[in-house]
C-alpha cells in the first residue's frame, strides 16, 4: 500500500485510474492511504471534470455491491500533428489514442514556420468540426518535425530541411488560436513511441529507424524515449560512413550516412542511369516492379545503414529494430541489406536475440505518437489541474 503524503489532489488521484482499470472507493483508499471520505470528495472532483465515469458494480463481499470507476477517454480530446518535409498528417484522438478524425495532405515543410502552422491551425479547426467537438474539449497538441527539435522549449534547432525554422517558438505561435500545453519534438521520436505503443507494447528495448528524405532514429531504452541531452538522440542520419567519402551533405558535413543512403541520393543515382524515377512513390513502384537497378540501390542503402545501427547495438543492445518510413514500403529489400551487414558484425551475444523488422505501425506511427506525448501531459497532474483551473476561469 502506498501511503500518500498531505496536500494529495484530485490530480494526484487521477493517476491511478490513467490505466483504464475499474477501481471502487475502498480499493483507491488501501492504493493511497487516504481516508474513504477524501478519496469521495477527490473523485467528485473528477467527475465534475468527466474524466471518470462510473463504469458499473463490483463483485460484493456481502451487502450492496460497490460501484467502480475508471477513466472516461472521452471527456476530452488531443491534436496528433504529424509533420513531415513534404506530409501533414493530422489526427484528434480521445485520451485512449483512439482516432476520431484524420486527414493526410501535401505540405512543403520548407515553406517555412508561418505557412505551415497556419495551415496546421486550420485543419486541427476542420477536423475538431468534423468529430463534433468544440475547442473547448482540446487539452493538449502533439507536434513532430523533420528536424532536430529542443523539446523542452518546442524550437527546432538548426534543421537542416526545414529553412526559416531555427529557433522559432512553435508552441508560442500555436497558443495564440489554442491556449493549451503544446508539444513538440523530433518525428522519428515520435515515431518511436507510437511504433512501440501499436507494435511492441511488451518491449523494453527498441530503435525505430525512419528512412525517407531523410534518415533518423528513435530511441526507446528501459521503456522511456532516450532524447539526450539535446534531444539529437538517434540522429543517425548525419552519421559519417566510408561510402560517403567525398559527399557532401545538407548539414554541410562530408559523407553523413543520409547523404548516400536517402531516398533523395538513391533517385539521383537511378536517375543518373537512365531510370525514370521522381519521387519515393516512384522508386518504391520501381523495387516492386521488381527492377534489378532499383532492388540493388535499395538493398545497398539498408547495407549502409547497418553499418551505423551496428554500432547503435553495440552502445543501446536493442531486442528489436523496426524499420520504417517511406522507403521501408519497398518491402525486404531495405531490410535484407541492414540485416546482411548488422548480424554479420555485431557480437553474436548482442545480435543473438536481435529481431530487425519492418515496422508494425507503419505510416500512422507518428500521430500515434504524438497523440501519445499530448496525452501524457494532459493526464499529468499538472495537465489536470490545468483543466479544473480553466474550468473554473470559464465557469463551466
Amino acid at each position: 500500500m502506498t501511503k500518500i503524503a498531505g496536500g494529495f489532489g484530485a490530480s494526484e488521484l487521477f493517476q491511478f485510474l490513467r490505466d483504464g482499470e475499474p477501481r471502487t472507493r475502498a480499493e483507491l483508499a488501501q492504493l493511497t492511504g487516504l481516508a474513504r471520505s477524501t478519496i469521495s470528495l477527490r473523485i467528485d472532483e473528477l467527475l465534475q471534470h468527466g474524466l471518470i465515469t462510473p463504469v458499473g458494480e463490483a463483485v460484493s463481499t456481502g451487502g450492496r455491491p460497490p460501484a467502480q470507476i475508471a477513466l472516461n477517454p472521452g471527456a476530452r480530446v488531443v491534436v496528433a500533428a504529424d509533420l513531415g518535409v513534404t506530409h501533414g498528417r493530422v489526427a484528434i484522438t480521445d485520451l485512449s489514442g483512439a482516432i476520431l478524425s484524420h486527414v493526410l495532405e501535401d505540405l512543403v515543410i520548407a515553406n517555412g514556420p508561418v505557412e505551415v502552422l497556419d495551415w496546421l491551425a486550420l485543419t486541427i479547426t476542420k477536423l475538431m468540426t468534423e468529430c463534433g467537438r468544440p475547442l473547448a474539449d482540446l487539452v493538449a497538441v502533439g507536434i513532430g518535425l523533420p528536424g532536430p527539435v529542443e523539446h523542452e522549449s518546442g524550437k527546432p534547432t538548426n534543421p537542416p530541411i526545414m529553412p526559416g525554422w531555427d529557433g522559432f517558438d512553435v508552441p508560442a505561435y500555436l497558443a495564440e488560436t489554442f491556449p493549451v500545453p503544446i508539444l513538440v519534438d523530433n518525428d522519428v521520436n515520435i515515431m518511436a513511441l507510437g511504433e512501440r505503443a501499436m507494435g511492441w507494447p511488451d518491449t523494453e528495448d527498441i530503435i525505430y529507424v525512419k528512412v525517407s528524405t531523410g534518415i533518423g532514429s528513435g530511441i526507446i531504452g528501459g521503456g522511456v524515449l532516450q532524447r539526450g541531452a539535446q534531444g539529437i538522440a538517434g540522429d543517425i542520419g548525419h552519421i559519417r560512413i566510408p561510402r560517403g567519402t567525398g559527399v557532401v551533405c545538407k548539414c554541410g558535413n562530408e559523407g553523413c550516412l543520409e547523404a548516400v543512403a536517402g531516398s533523395p541520393a538513391i533517385i539521383a543515382d537511378l536517375r543518373g542511369a537512365g531510370h525514370d524515377v521522381s519521387t519515393v512513390a516512384d522508386l518504391v513502384a520501381l523495387v516492386k516492379s521488381g527492377d534489378t537497378g532499383a532492388i540493388q540501390a535499395v538493398r545497398q542503402a539498408g547495407r549502409d545503414i547497418g553499418e551505423v545501427l551496428t554500432v547503435c547495438v553495440s552502445i543501446v543492445n536493442p531486442s528489436v529494430i523496426t524499420i520504417g518510413g517511406a522507403l521501408a514500403q519497398a518491402g525486404e529489400h531495405i531490410i535484407a541489406g541492414v540485416r546482411e551487414v548488422v548480424y554479420s558484425r555485431a557480437t553474436p551475444f548482442a545480435a543473438e536475440y536481435l529481431s530487425i523488422v519492418q515496422s508494425r505501425a507503419g505510416e500512422m506511427a507518428g500521430v500515434a505518437g504524438a497523440s501519445i506525448m499530448a496525452v501524457e501531459r494532459a493526464l499529468s497532474p499538472e495537465g489536470i489541474d490545468g483543466m479544473g483551473a480553466a474550468k473554473a476561469a470559464t465557469g463551466d
